[in-house]
């Protein structure tokens, strides 16, 4: 068997697991390099950052925020942050390596089909919708920072100007003006105070009219005078667009941020609606539509070792657990009940909200009809048997968003199931 290479025998090995290759890009604090796993094989992308310089700038912050933002937005459309390494003068991101280049390239040689725009710009609202979902604005979107994969997916990157909701003043907006001059928002540029969302949007216009055009809505070789056009909405149409595409874009850069339209309406527009990118189905779903019933057909018994590895320590009396941590991905409830009014009890809770069901004795998957931010959101529900009469009902995200997950746990699922949760003598007791 081959040794395992070492940073000894080969310099450019980072931390004895990525071999450094050629240089990709560059810029005033980072450069990236493409590197493999060794261990794995896998292709990256690696950013090496100079602490001296960011340090110097004053920067640091801004890095750290960067990282921050990163582990947060797992989605498909936002290049994946893998891990953070360190040295004594050097950060390194090492991310996922995405081949096809930026957006920009395309654009710089004309403009998009319509078509060929529209999927472009569904998948940039759905990764900024993401973003916004869970308090994070980019700042500086613009066809530089989004990148495109083998397959001609689009991916969101450059979180370096991102800001979170916690750095919202006692005003609740946003006040450090950052981003791409002929991206900006007029809000941004008014330094009052502007929403960070309503921010992203005005930018996802520009990026839009950029596609469908092939160059800027907003152009003087002035800065002052192209900040006037930005803050007024001067812009024109060109006589390509179609009708529907000219109205969306109105709407996007209207320079008034309470009437500019929210992603909400954006997606629920005829023309981001028209043509809906193919969906490729996951494994879940793919396992949902094959699921047939016949699987356990009869409540597993569980034994002692299944309760434990159930549980978390010993106390057993609740067992319909509160967890604190924000990412809660399953949650489990004793009941008296029979399997039978478990099963009956859920499907209310899918008929109620419009998911699909499918069962067995011992089992239930529910499955939204509809996308969220990461596919159909799909759950599943497990009933073990303790004993002849009290059943372990455990329940778990199967496919999709762990956020969309804990809200539907906890204003459908927990106040359907309450009645149903078995407690002990002791907490139905009261203090004389």
């Amino acid at each position: 068997m081959a040794e395992m290479a070492t940073e000894r025998d080969n310099p450019f090995l980072l931390h004895g697991k990525y071999e450094l290759g050629r240089m990709l890009g560059y810029g005033t604090f980072a450069k990236v390099y493409h590197a493999r796993n060794v261990q794995t094989g896998r292709s990256v992308a690696m950013k090496v950052v100079g602490k001296e310089k960011v340090i110097r700038a004053g920067m640091m912050e801004q890095i750290k925020r960067e990282i921050s933002v990163m582990k947060m937005v797992k989605h498909p459309n936002i290049v994946e942050l893998l891990e953070v390494m360190a040295s004594k003068t050097k950060i390194y991101f090492a991310m996922e390596l995405v081949r096809g280049g930026e957006l920009f390239s395309k654009v710089a040689k004309g403009r998009l089909e319509e078509d060929t725009a529209r999927v472009y710009f569904q998948q940039l609202i759905s990764a900024v919708d993401f973003c916004h979902s869970r308090g994070v604005y980019h700042r500086d979107l613009k066809p530089e920072n989004l990148l495109l994969d083998e397959d001609g997916n689009l991916k969101v990157t450059d979180f370096g100007l991102s800001a979170f909701t916690e750095h919202l003043k006692q005003d609740g907006l946003l006040h450090t003006s950052c981003g791409t001059p002929a991206y900006v928002a007029p809000d941004v540029i008014g330094k009052k105070g502007y929403d960070g969302s309503k921010a992203d949007i005005w930018s996802c216009g520009v990026i839009l009219y950029v596609l469908l055009a092939g160059f800027l809505p907003f152009q003087d070789d002035n800065l002052i005078n192209m900040y006037r056009k930005i803050y007024r909405g001067d812009f024109k149409c060109p006589p390509w667009f179609s009708p529907e595409a000219r109205r969306l874009i109105t709407k996007l850069l209207d320079p008034n941020p309470k009437t500019r339209i929210t992603i909400k309406k954006i997606m629920d527009s005829s023309w981001f609606k028209k043509s809906t990118p193919k969906v490729v189905k996951s494994k879940e779903e793919f396992e949902f539509e094959s699921f047939n019933g016949d699987r356990l057909p009869n409540p597993e018994t569980l034994n002692a070792f299944h309760i434990i590895s159930l549980s978390e320590g010993f106390d057993l009396s609740p067992l319909f657990e509160e967890k604190k941590r924000e990412e809660k991905q399953e949650l489990r409830f004793a009941t008296t009940k029979r399997a039978s009014s478990v099963i009956s009890r859920l499907e209310e809770v899918a008929k109620s909200v419009k998911f699909s069901v499918k069962k067995s004795e011992s089992r239930v998957r529910l499955q939204c009809k509809e996308c969220g931010r990461k596919g159909k959101l799909a759950v599943a529900a497990d009933i073990f048997a303790v004993t002849p009469s009290l059943l372990v009902v455990e329940v778990k995200k199967d496919n999709g968003d762990t956020l969309e997950y804990n809200q539907f746990c906890s204003k459908e699922l927990r106040p359907a199931l309450k009645d149903i949760v078995w407690t002990s003598a002791a907490e139905n007791s009261t203090p004389a």
